[in-house]
């Protein structure tokens, strides 16, 4: 595989929440078609992401006002899936691939491929567990776990002829208090209805890296880790590039839209 282009955003301000996921998306397509292996880390502060399932709940302003209470943001994404936290304790990895460098072109080809990426770390001698944790948040066949408890889970996203496998990995920090958080926002959401067609989380079902081992794991340690077996090249200054393109300002446009919904919400209360 050719050597990957990293793009590091590290640590986002609240005022660009909906950077990397717009950028996502462009940097999918960028990599289909120059044929070019791209490494994507970011990290937002304390923010709930909700897929659009969770904006379906009954009692959808209950459920936002239960977390806005305690002092996280709130954003619908541009994807699939059920809420995911983030935070500063949490990174999010997007492998991203020229689609035909996945050898059957199928799904899972793309999540083997973060899965062998985490296992050649110090934490994949650990023991990963693949497979789904049913009460954790987000749940999905491709979470990851050690000793039965999820530390990470993936997702996929295809844009033309990229393809974009994004993994949340919790390293350190409360992780119950990410499960509670999540947990009340299904509890407040659905009331008697909590469990059915939305993950019943229990929060003592997931961990942190820092919580599985001897010693303080760090957020830059992952990266570390993760790029030691990665060849790649750090391209992080030349992100503003992509900041103007016409597609990468749309497709904010189109979060932002999708993200009335939210605003709303709040605006009538």
């Amino acid at each position: 595989m050719r050597e990957a282009l990293l793009f590091d955003q590290e640590m986002l301000d609240e005022s660009e929440l909906f950077t990397p996921f717009a950028l996502t998306d462009v940097l999918t397509e960028f990599s289909g078609e120059q044929q070019q292996p791209i490494i994507h880390f970011w990290q937002l502060p304390q923010t709930l992401i909700l897929g659009m399932k969770d904006s379906r709940v009954t009692y959808f302003a209950e459920a936002l006002q239960a977390v806005r209470k305690e002092n996280y943001h709130l954003l619908l994404r541009n994807a699939g899936g059920l809420g995911v936290v983030s935070d500063s304790g949490i990174l999010n990895v997007s492998l991203i691939l020229p689609k035909d460098t996945l050898s059957t072109l199928s799904i899972d080809d793309g999540y083997e491929a973060m899965v062998d990426w985490l296992a050649q770390t110090s934490w994949g001698k650990l023991g990963l567990e693949v497979g789904e944790v049913s009460d954790s948040y987000c749940p999905g066949k491709y979470d990851l776990s050690v000793n039965g408890k999820k530390i990470a889970g993936i997702a996929q996203r295809r844009v033309k002829d990229g393809v974009a496998i994004m993994m949340y990995l919790s390293v350190n920090g409360d992780q119950n208090f990410r499960g509670e958080l999540v947990r009340t926002y299904y509890q407040k959401g659905l009331k008697e209805q909590f469990g059915v067609d939305y993950p019943p989380v229990n929060p003592a079902s997931m961990t942190t890296l820092n919580d599985i081992t001897s010693h303080d794991v760090s957020i830059n340690a992952v990266k570390k880790e993760l790029l030691q077996t990665m060849p790649h090249n750090d391209q992080t200054e030349f992100l503003a590039n992509f900041y103007q393109l016409e597609e990468y300002q749309r497709r904010i446009k189109n979060i932002q839209q999708r993200n009335l919904i939210i605003q709303e919400v709040f605006h009538d209360l």
